[in-house]
């Protein structure tokens, strides 16, 4: 894939979800079974999106990118647009995100700290998709 697809339309989903597949085992996501909702406030056309990833047993199952209310999950965490492109693209870690205080959870806050390392191997494998933001 050379052409830049844009962040958070379908084709960028539908590469998400083939790279992750190709790229990501159940033993690299530790078997865990967990579904989160990232919702982007202020993206560039000025609607609110949602991010939703669900992870059965190490095997993602599911990934969407959708507009309007988000899906019910075990972590909803909110935040920026800007936020969330430089969390995938890499430029900040998510601990770090979330430690700034600048992302809203809701969820198991111990958990999610816990989980930080492999939303940051999500974001590895984001960040190397050709996009524009």
């Amino acid at each position: 894939m050379s052409e830049k697809v844009a962040y958070l339309s379908q084709e960028w989903r539908d590469e998400v979800e083939k790279r992750f597949k190709a790229e990501l085992s159940p033993e690299k996501m530790k078997f865990i079974t967990t579904s989160v909702s990232y919702i982007y406030t202020g993206c560039p056309d000025g609607k609110d999106r949602c991010l939703y990833f669900k992870c059965d047993n190490g095997n993602f199952v599911e990934v969407a990118v959708e507009e309007g209310p988000p899906r019910q999950a075990e972590f909803v965490i909110t935040g920026s647009y800007d936020l969330f492109s430089k969390l995938t693209q890499g430029i900040i870690s998510s601990q770090r995100a979330l430690m700034s205080g600048k992302l809203k959870v809701k969820g198991n806050m111990v958990k999610a700290l816990k989980l930080a390392s492999l939303a940051d191997r999500m974001n590895k494998i984001m960040s190397r998709i050709p996009a524009t933001y």
